[in-house]
């Protein structure tokens, strides 16, 4: 498979030389192949934001090796740089960050027209992705007039409305009630299955990492656990099967 996010070794310390520095990430590691559904998940303080900014080249003072797609991000020139967090990323945060003068649809194609596309070309991919998310209704909604829910939704439609092959999420459902937070997440997964979207989401929230493929758990800046759920569920099944068995000797 090939590898869409690759991170070798990484360091982030905040604060200067001659002040007091903090070291948020500490030789981290991790791996993404295409198509996969990653939860990074960790205590506040562990780096998780801090190592999906890095990866989104939104914060580029850090050592170690960053890959998007194979390109190592961490020298790269700014326009290209800007080219791919255009062309290959999505991102979305805890915050909608909706433009609050313009309608669902207008927020929605809003960064591709400042990017040079034309209206014209993106009236097909606008339309699929209000029906996916499920916005068709209220395309000419105002933000104010939606739930939270549905304004986190305009903010995934205008994420994914340039077809990015990988999508950042931040706790996205991390200012959601939790209905309106499982809707979201079983978007995502629609978007991971049927479009083929690879997904790294960090979450301080089990049941919404368990929407994954993979969860990696990062410890005091660095990966200390890397789980498949699948092999997650076959070991709790062991570990059961093995106590029952331990209290059916002891009967």
């Amino acid at each position: 498979m090939e590898n869409m996010i690759e991170v070798i070794n990484v360091n982030k310390v905040f604060g200067k030389k001659n002040s007091v520095q903090t070291q948020v990430l500490n030789g981290a590691d991790l791996t993404v192949e295409r198509g996969e559904f990653v939860s990074l998940m960790g205590a506040s303080g562990s780096g998780k934001s801090t190592l999906l900014y890095l990866i989104g080249g939104l914060d580029r003072e850090f050592k170690g090796d960053i890959r998007i797609c194979g390109k190592s991000i961490g020298k790269m020139k700014e326009k290209e740089l800007s080219k791919i967090r255009l062309g290959k990323i999505g991102f979305i945060f805890q915050f909608y960050n909706l433009v609050q003068n313009l309608n669902v649809e207008d927020n929605i194609l809003l960064p591709s027209l400042v990017a040079g596309k034309s209206r014209a070309s993106l009236e097909k991919d606008l339309n699929e992705i209000l029906a996916i998310t499920g916005l068709t209704e209220k395309r000419k909604s105002m933000p104010g007039k939606l739930s939270g829910g549905q304004q986190q939704r305009v903010a995934i439609a205008r994420a994914v409305i340039s077809n990015p092959e990988i999508i950042l999420a931040d706790e996205a459902t991390g200012n959601l009630d939790s209905k309106s937070g499982a809707e979201i997440m079983d978007l995502f997964r629609r978007l991971n299955q049927e479009k083929g979207i690879t997904i790294l989401q960090v979450t301080h929230s089990k049941k919404c990492a368990d929407y994954g493929t993979r969860t990696v758990v990062l410890e005091n800046g660095r990966t200390v656990s890397d789980s498949d759920h699948m092999e997650l569920n076959v070991e709790k099944l062991r570990e059961r099967s093995q106590k029952a068995m331990a209290s059916a000797m002891r009967i």
